[in-house]
């Protein structure tokens, strides 16, 4: 009988040990991330079934001469890092003038489209030493999923003003971990292991908010009719502000060019 009952100990006991390493190597916090099926949509924002929705195009160039591709120096894991060579992405202009990773987003709209336009889940991934997408817009509650691709050692660290800061160690062997953000804020996020990582997160209270492409072009699409404000977040260069009117079923264009002094 005590033999018995030692064996019960010992088994539970084990059974709490598994629970609380998780097998997944997940921590509490992304735990609590897995549990939101559904992006809810944020006080001040009235999720309405779309119609007649238009849509808001533009592009997004530079009015300066196009600045030369800045090589970034590898000075760490070359054998992982070094495979590919490093660009700085602060400041990428097509050779036609066209501005890349520029944030746009509807400053003043107060409802529209569900919040599950954005997605429940998005992917940062940590490949070749460097985050991809370099900007990553994820809306306010939902999930984050932080991929480490190379399975080497990297650190995630956010710098933030409203949410809390993320300083935690990403090893090899741990391929993936989730995290949530629930105020809207653009976050950058760095490597402390890798000194040249560099991104942002784009934590959002409404569904209307893109970025621009290689080419510095953008689409805001199941937009409301009405008169909005535009905003466009560059890294380095700043915001710029514009109006933009878009009528029922139609397409406001909202072009706008950074100068040098921006």
């Amino acid at each position: 009988m005590r033999k018995m009952f030692v064996l019960v100990i010992a088994m539970s006991m084990a059974a709490l040990l598994l629970t609380a390493c998780g097998g997944d190597g997940d921590t509490t916090t992304d735990k609590a991330a897995k549990k939101a099926t559904t992006v809810a949509a944020l006080p001040g924002y009235k999720v309405m079934a779309i119609t007649d929705g238009g849509a808001i195009k533009g592009r997004v160039t530079f009015s300066g001469a196009v600045p030369a591709k800045k090589k970034v120096e590898v000075t760490k894991d070359i054998n992982v890092c070094g495979k590919e060579p490093h660009y700085d992405a602060s400041m990428l202009v097509s050779d036609d003038k066209g501005l890349a990773n520029v944030v746009v987003k509807i400053s003043n709209i107060s409802e529209g489209k569900g919040m599950d336009a954005m997605g429940e889940s998005v992917e940062l991934n940590q490949l070749g030493c460097a985050f991809k997408p370099h900007i990553s817009i994820v809306s306010a509650g939902a999930e984050l999923t932080i991929l480490n691709s190379d399975g080497i050692l990297h650190n995630i660290h956010t710098y933030s003003e409203k949410n809390t800061a993320i300083n935690v160690a990403q090893p090899g062997f741990k391929k993936k971990m989730r995290r949530s953000f629930s105020e809207p804020e653009i976050i950058r996020i760095a490597c402390d292991v890798h000194n040249w990582m560099g991104g942002y997160i784009v934590v959002t209270d409404h569904p209307y908010y893109t970025i621009t492409d290689a080419s510095g072009n953008f689409e805001l699409s199941d937009v409301p009719a009405g008169t909005y404000t535009l905003e466009y977040w560059q890294e380095t260069l700043g915001k710029m502000t514009i109006e933009a009117t878009v009528e029922a079923g139609g397409t406001a264009e909202a072009n706008v060019e950074y100068a040098t002094d921006s």
